[in-house]
């Protein structure tokens, strides 16, 4: 898509928000790319991208035809007559290209079939895909919105509604010369839980790594400031500022340089204890959702994995673990490291596939 063209859809969804439709920053970015796909010159394709991704109810269809003719004119796809008495044989394609129907008696239904072909793609082993797929997979990754569930704060602020403020009192009374006029009230304050992810990049997660980078990019792009990204192998390395660029391929490439032991070994137990030792005993983890990515295959002794595990867990809110090899048939976490692991996790997932990773973002926003 042109950057005119993107100009354009940008001033839509400005408008589509201020007629009342939850135009956020992640709907619009799914319009984007679904016009994109469906042809950004077509007015049918720029409707239909715009009512799937900005629409979240029913309530919201009728702003959103009033939105789209106000800044399109009345170019709005007009839904067909109903038919009775002639039998429809439906025909895989796109549009309507106006052949057949005429002299057999019959009606030709065009039915779009990409939807099916995503949702095969976003079940497939990334490991297995070809350049192009690939591609469409990193795309759809950086549309992806990891987040955590929010939290009550020690910390108070004024509400309607709560607690009697007893500072706020006092303050009143003063203001009116000992008078207390009125009570004030007091809340907790509400924010994220601080996301930490943990990617193992050693060799034998080479097919998954670029796959768990951008995902781990698409959380700090969402949160810069309450997500920290460190990839475990032979050493511990913080990647959090290098994955604050925008764009994916240019976060991606700094980060690789400033990852040593790219494609090396694992020591799960010793990267992890340097982990707590220097970031997580100090806070980083505290509270925290700590996503781990890795196969679990444990060089050093796995006793040390199991004692570094345990101080994780009663240290993080919850523990998420990511193995890719879970999403393949018959697998059974037999290696040392799963076995050592596993009594420490609060949630073990798979994130082998698009799929996986869109079931990992809402894993992480639980609770």
């Amino acid at each position: 898509m042109t950057a005119d063209g993107t100009a354009v859809l940008v001033g839509f969804a400005r408008s589509a928000r201020a007629a009342g439709l939850p135009a956020e920053a992640q709907r619009v970015q799914a319009m984007l790319a679904a016009a994109d796909a469906l042809g950004p010159t077509d007015p049918r394709a720029l409707y239909w991208a715009g009512r799937l991704t900005l629409c979240a109810e029913p309530d919201d269809l009728p702003r959103y035809d009033s939105a789209f003719t106000a800044y399109f004119g009345d170019r709005a796809p007009r839904p067909a007559p109903a038919r009775t008495g002639v039998p429809r044989r439906p025909s895989v394609g796109f549009g309507d290209d106006g052949a057949g129907g005429e002299g057999d008696g019959t009606t030709t239904v065009t039915v779009r079939a990409s939807a099916s072909a995503t949702e095969t793609l976003r079940h497939r082993d990334v490991s297995e895909l070809t350049d192009a797929e690939r591609a469409e997979v990193r795309r759809l990754i950086a549309l992806l919105s990891p987040a955590t569930a929010p939290r009550r704060s020690r910390r108070y602020r004024s509400a309607p509604r709560g607690e009697m403020d007893p500072a706020g009192t006092v303050r009143e009374m003063l203001r009116a010369g000992g008078e207390p006029l009125r009570l004030p009230r007091r809340d907790h304050r509400v924010r994220p839980r601080r996301l930490v992810l943990l990617v193992d990049v050693s060799g034998s997660m080479a097919p998954y790594a670029d796959a768990l980078l951008r995902f781990a990019h698409a959380a700090v792009r969402r949160r810069p400031r309450g997500t920290e990204v460190f990839t475990v192998g032979t050493r511990l390395t913080r990647i959090t500022r290098p994955l604050r660029a925008r764009d994916p391929d240019v976060a991606l490439a700094h980060a690789g340089r400033a990852i040593p032991d790219w494609r090396g070994g694992t020591r799960l137990g010793e990267t992890l204890r340097a982990f707590l030792d220097r970031w997580g005993q100090r806070g980083t983890a505290r509270q925290a959702v700590v996503v781990l990515a890795s196969d679990g295959w444990e060089r050093g002794d796995p006793a040390l994995l199991a004692g570094q595990m345990a101080r994780l867990s009663r240290l993080a809110y919850r523990v998420v673990w990511v193995n890719p090899h879970a999403g393949r048939p018959g697998y059974e976490p037999l290696t040392g490291g799963m076995v050592a692991a596993l009594p420490y996790v609060d949630a073990f997932v798979a994130g082998h596939s698009l799929a996986a990773l869109t079931e990992l973002v809402g894993v992480i926003g639980d609770g």
